[in-house]
């Protein structure tokens, strides 16, 4: 049995999970617009594993979302995730935040653009296909009507990043999902144990989360 905490702080959504053997057994979130994470973080953590009776000796891993995201919020996360992993002896996973996104949705054509919302007309973002696998690194850009006019095939937004280009995207290929925002550690539990299992652990002295660049820190 392999019993993982998934922390997930990238974005406004504070998440957190406990996973059994790659199945969420509990998953206790809030997305609120004044980033509560500091003060929320702890507290789901206590919360949860009290609630399903699991105590920190019996934690195999914590994972973590490494971002990209909010300086702020990938900071207060990976702090945690760095502070029970030195305090129990057990590995650190970290887990690409724009898949958590990607994986809210399944479909059988196309692709998946997970989008972080970032300052005006710019986002984080990556390509995934129907199976997940990444065909196109994370960057941080800035969207106008031409973007992606390389890609035929249907194209699927997720993400708060995707209601500012509802207007600008207009093409049919285009097929916006608003009703997926934040990534959540729900969407952690498979992920995290398949890298438990492959032992593809981060090094928790010298992890860093994957910031691209400082955006939402002052938000």
């Amino acid at each position: 049995m392999a019993l993982i905490l998934n922390i997930e702080t990238a974005t406004k959504n504070c998440s957190v999970s406990i996973a059994n053997n790659g199945k969420t057994i509990a998953c206790k979130e809030i997305a609120e617009q004044n980033f509560s994470h500091a003060e929320k973080l702890h507290v789901f953590i206590e919360e949860i594993l009290k609630e399903n009776n699991i105590n920190y000796k019996d934690l195999n891993a914590i994972a973590v979302s490494q971002g990209p995201g909010s300086y702020t919020g990938l900071r207060i996360g990976v702090s945690s995730a760095k502070g029970l992993c030195y305090a129990l002896s057990i590995p650190m996973i970290a887990i690409d935040t724009l898949e958590l996104l990607a994986r809210k949705i399944t479909i059988t054509n196309g692709v998946i653009i997970p989008m972080i919302d970032a300052r005006r007309m710019e986002v984080y973002s990556a390509i995934f296909n129907v199976d997940y696998a990444k065909e196109r690194k994370v960057e941080a850009e800035i969207i106008d009507s031409n973007s992606y006019s390389e890609i035929e095939n249907k194209i699927h937004l997720v993400g708060d990043g995707i209601a500012k280009f509802k207007e600008v995207l207009t093409a049919d290929k285009f097929i916006f999902h608003e009703d997926v925002v934040y990534p959540s550690a729900n969407e952690m539990s498979s992920l995290s144990f398949e890298k438990y299992k492959k032992s593809d652990f981060v090094d928790v002295a010298y992890f860093e989360p994957y910031y691209l660049k400082d955006f939402l820190i002052n938000k």
